[in-house]
């Protein structure tokens, strides 16, 4: 764990990417005890920023995501975790991936579709 650069927030940031496809499913921010969860359940926790505590990812909407591979960049900075996406939902707009906006000569487009209302999965 002291080989992981934590910022002054003791928070680092996180990529989710799926394991098969390699799609970045999304990023977010882990602290020293959600990492350690994380390893320890198998299963992706993250630190939320907003509501300033830990979340267990999928412990609302049901998509889970399963960990299978840790890892830690050049400069010890940022993590990636390989995961396996339950349910492939990723993002709270009901689509597989967080980054489903492309910029084109419009402005920001969505390219990905809606898998599933989000007030289906947040009730």
């Amino acid at each position: 764990m002291d080989t992981v650069r934590w910022d002054e927030r003791g928070l680092v940031p996180v990529i989710a990417q799926e394991q098969g496809s390699n799609d970045v499913l999304m990023v977010a921010w882990m602290n020293r005890e959600a990492l350690l969860q994380t390893w320890a359940r198998g299963q992706a926790v993250y630190w939320s920023r907003s509501r300033n505590k830990l979340w267990h990812k999928g412990e609302e909407s049901g998509h889970v995501q399963t960990v299978h591979d840790i890892r830690l960049d050049c400069d010890q900075d940022v993590i990636l975790l390989k995961v396996k996406q339950e349910h492939g939902i990723a993002c709270h707009t009901g689509r597989h991936s967080c980054f489903y906006l492309q910029l084109d000569g419009e402005g920001w487009q969505a390219v990905e579709p809606v898998l599933c209302d989000p007030e289906r999965i947040y009730r």
